[in-house]
């Protein structure tokens, strides 16, 4: 049986796991794994069975049978310059910078006010202008770029009696992102976030952004991509938004999943050494029963009791805790620490947290990235970044859409229909 199912707009029909499993050609089980490891997503029907979009798993599949001797570990980077210009806001350790660099863009400025963060683009690209300052006391009046990128910190607004406007925005992060729109009017506009900001306050929230953005003048379309299927060894997703201002002609234009994915092996294959966190004694006993892909359940009952404490008695899943990762998998979402107990990121084989360099090369930095700060900042600035491979495909879009070379086999183009058009969400 089919159930039929809206997503962000768009008609789907789901199926049972039996149902997919038969049609796909796989086991129950392999599905329920794939879930298990953040690959799929189910859905629920009213009756709080799980369903899946036959389509995704249908990919899901194919991915990971095309990747198994694949070897498609590396950092993207064009051999043709552009002439397209770039200001990024909050900019962080540098993971969108440098995707975007490496498509062919050149940085007006970056603003960033973490000064571990800002030591660490001035250390690998002194020649950057980098302002080490709040946001809030930018003019940006002074400068001109074709694009303004930012990944701006998802704020709840207060909606009583307003109708938030551009001015109601005010006291936000996102306001800064809004203001520097106002004051250089690039051509197209780029907003990244977390994919929880779809559903932030029922949703709220992503419709006040997209509609401040369109009061600036400017036609918008939001999508999420899942950053295993862009080159990188991570299930990371990001909402990034997309404007192209009224008075331009640009289609926008988005990257097309790849046919395979990047296992964590191909990633950390002769991966330079590094300092990393360890575990407490206990603790490393404990996870050393786990196997390779596995968490707390695969250890004995007395030792998920242990482990788990008042946690194994609430419900959820909590797949992340006692958490070791799989050689053939890409890595789980990096955080801002590899050994949180909520969000453990153990070593395949070694008993031990990922270590920095290794953190670094699961976000697509190149190894001569250095990292400013202490151990526990140099794991923050990565685990905050955007992996800088997926910066790249962003990157590549943008620029075709400002060139009008759009590549049809890497990029799809996104057509708005006059409904979309008058601020209908895309």
């Amino acid at each position: 049986m089919q159930w039929l199912f809206y997503n962000e707009g768009i008609m789907t029909y789901a199926h049972s796991v039996s149902e997919a499993a038969e049609k796909i050609g796989v086991s129950p089980d392999t599905i329920r794994r794939w879930e298990k490891k953040g690959l799929i997503r189910a859905k629920r029907n009213e009756f709080n069975h799980r369903l899946f979009d036959l389509s995704e798993v249908h990919s899901v599949n194919q991915k990971i049978s095309c990747s198994e001797h694949s070897g498609n570990f590396k950092v993207l980077k064009t051999n043709r310059r552009k002439k397209f210009t770039t200001i990024e806001l909050f900019a962080g350790a540098g993971g969108t910078a440098l995707g975007f660099e490496n498509a062919g863009f050149e940085h007006v400025v970056l603003i960033e006010n973490d000064k571990h963060a800002v030591a660490t683009l001035q250390l690998n690209r002194p020649k950057w202008n980098v302002l080490c300052q709040d946001v809030r006391e930018v003019d940006f009046s002074e400068y001109e770029a074709d694009v303004i990128q930012a990944g701006f910190p998802c704020q709840s607004f207060s909606y009583a009696g307003k109708k938030m406007g551009f001015e109601d925005i005010r006291g936000t992060l996102f306001f800064e992102f809004a203001r520097s729109i106002k004051q250089v009017r690039p051509k197209v506009i780029i907003g990244e976030n977390v994919r929880g900001l779809l559903m932030h306050d029922d949703g709220k929230t992503l419709e006040t952004i997209l509609n401040v953005l369109r009061e600036l003048g400017y036609r918008v379309v939001y999508r999420v991509l899942r950053s295993q299927y862009f080159d990188v060894p991570q299930k990371r997703e990001r909402l990034i938004i997309m404007g192209v201002r009224d008075d331009l002609d640009y289609p926008f234009v988005f990257p097309k999943e790849k046919s395979y994915i990047v296992s964590l092996k191909d990633a950390l294959k002769d991966c330079p050494p590094s300092d990393g966190q360890e575990y407490p004694k206990r603790k490393k006993k404990i996870l050393e029963l786990i196997p390779p892909g596995g968490y707390w359940r695969d250890l004995p009952l007395d030792l998920q009791k242990e482990y788990m404490g008042k946690s194994f008695y609430m419900g959820g899943g909590k797949t992340g805790m006692a958490r070791r990762l799989s050689w053939d998998e890409p890595s789980l979402t990096l955080t801002c620490s590899p050994a949180q107990k909520q969000t453990e990121r153990c070593h395949p084989d070694e008993t031990r947290p990922l270590n920095v360099r290794e953190y670094a090369r699961i976000q697509t930095f190149p190894d001569k990235w250095e990292f400013a700060g202490s151990t526990a900042a140099r794991y923050k600035q990565i685990g905050n970044a955007v992996p800088v491979n997926l910066g790249y495909h962003i990157g590549r879009c943008v620029a075709a859409m400002l060139s009008g070379e759009v590549d049809g086999k890497t990029m799809e183009v996104v057509e708005l229909s006059s409904d979309q058009k008058q601020g209908v969400l895309f």
